[in-house]
């Protein structure tokens, strides 16, 4: 791993304009964003995020992806450029921006083709970040946040286990009071920024026998002795997301990694998953969005039969269907985001925006790649990217079937 990172970090820079341009702008933020984004402002978030993308990632995508890993000097780059965690608070390191920024950032990374790593980044920054700062004790907030905020540590969820996947209710990590400390043993299974993490929360069962109910959440250093991470699992897509098997064994914790109250766990988890959807749902959409925009630009430079892909009637409809069933989901995911901001979001309603979001990107992606033919079946073109990245959206963070259950208790009971 240290080689290959080694080899894709050659000439990792940013131009120092566009890192001051960035923290500039956060720094001159409305603070009104935190009730309602203002667009004009937002898009400026945009276009400045874009270009520091543009500049520290493009160059150097397809390395990473042929090395199945992002280097560790990413995110140290990102925190210098001030593109973590900006919605933390400022006197955590953050800009106190709004979630509309985070969100945002993670659309660029998606659109762009990045897929991968947006599931990394959304991880640390949508995830981790805001378990924090709304659970999270002074001590707790000061000790990691500015840390995730530079960079220097990097952020992960486990929730997942072997035996257990979307039913959190059966996970078997166990935390076992001594004295002052708590002692974890158990193991977690494809979790998201496993390889590079330094802060993992980490569900466990501290009360056998009351399931949901007895149920911890607990701020696992990775550098704890008995904490062990596997090789990176290997992947039909999203390579740059550095997905691990973890195993604790006899991890001592102190009785402060304890995150909110004793039993709580599976409280603060459901009361969470909204915006962790909410965020799946912006990448599925603008990854959606980047996949149209590429196949666009190629079916009105391939010719076949004598005339562009893009005249005929059959292409013209396909993507016609594309651009409806894209701009439908937007629309209800910026409502989402909304009612996200104003605190009015709620789980079935999450359920669906990431049901639908998610259904629609595998849609929108199988149909794109069809009409590249037999060159989007192939690494070169960018469109087989956004193919292979789509499929898990509609497995991770709650399968779709797990989504259609809980819309369909909210209109009809269990």
């Amino acid at each position: 791993m240290a080689g290959a990172q080694s080899g894709s970090t050659r000439d990792f820079v940013v131009e120092d304009d566009v890192l001051h341009n960035w923290r500039l702008l956060l720094n001159v933020q409305d603070k009104t964003m935190n009730q309602a984004a203002d667009l004009d402002e937002l898009s400026l978030f945009r276009d400045m995020a874009r270009r520091a993308f543009e500049q520290e990632i493009t160059p150097h995508y397809e390395q990473w992806e042929a090395d199945k890993m992002v280097p560790r000097a990413l995110w140290h780059r990102l925190g210098e450029a001030g593109l973590l965690g900006p919605d933390v608070e400022e006197q955590y390191g953050g800009a106190g921006a709004s979630p509309h920024v985070t969100l945002a950032m993670i659309e660029e990374l998606s659109a762009m083709g990045f897929g991968g790593f947006a599931s990394g980044y959304g991880i640390h920054n949508n995830i981790v970040a805001p378990y924090l700062s709304r659970h999270g004790t002074e001590e707790q907030k000061a000790h990691w946040l500015p840390r995730m905020v530079t960079g220097e540590v990097v952020g992960a969820l486990a929730m997942t286990e072997p035996g257990a996947g979307s039913d959190v209710q059966s996970i078997r990590t166990h935390a076992t009071r001594d004295g002052d400390e708590w002692v974890l043993n158990g193991s977690k299974i494809f979790i998201t920024n496993g390889i590079h993490a330094d802060l993992v929360i980490v569900a466990a069962i501290t009360d056998p026998g009351k399931g949901a109910k007895g149920t911890s959440l607990f701020l696992v250093d990775a550098h704890a002795p008995g904490f062990e991470k596997s090789r990176k699992i290997d992947k039909i897509g999203q390579h740059t997301s550095d997905t691990a098997l973890l195993f604790f064994n006899d991890v001592r914790l102190p009785a402060e990694a304890l995150l909110g109250d004793e039993n709580s766990g599976f409280i603060i988890m459901m009361n969470e998953l909204p915006r962790e959807r909410l965020g799946i749902a912006a990448q599925a959409i603008a990854a959606s969005e980047g996949a149209l925009d590429i196949t666009l630009q190629y079916v009105q430079e391939r010719e076949a039969f004598g005339q562009k892909i893009g005249q005929f009637q059959n292409t013209r409809f396909k993507l016609a269907d594309v651009k409806t069933e894209i701009t439908l989901n937007r629309a209800f995911y910026e409502q989402c985001a909304r009612q996200y901001a104003e605190g009015r979001l709620t789980a079935d309603t999450a359920a669906m925006l990431k049901l639908a979001s998610c259904e629609m990107q595998c849609r929108v992606a199988d149909q794109c790649l069809q009409l590249f033919g037999g060159y989007g079946y192939t690494a070169e073109y960018p469109i087989s990217r956004f193919y292979v990245d789509a499929r898990i959206q509609t497995i991770y963070g709650g399968s779709s079937e797990i989504m259609r259950e809980l819309v369909a208790r909210s209109i009809l009971g269990r």
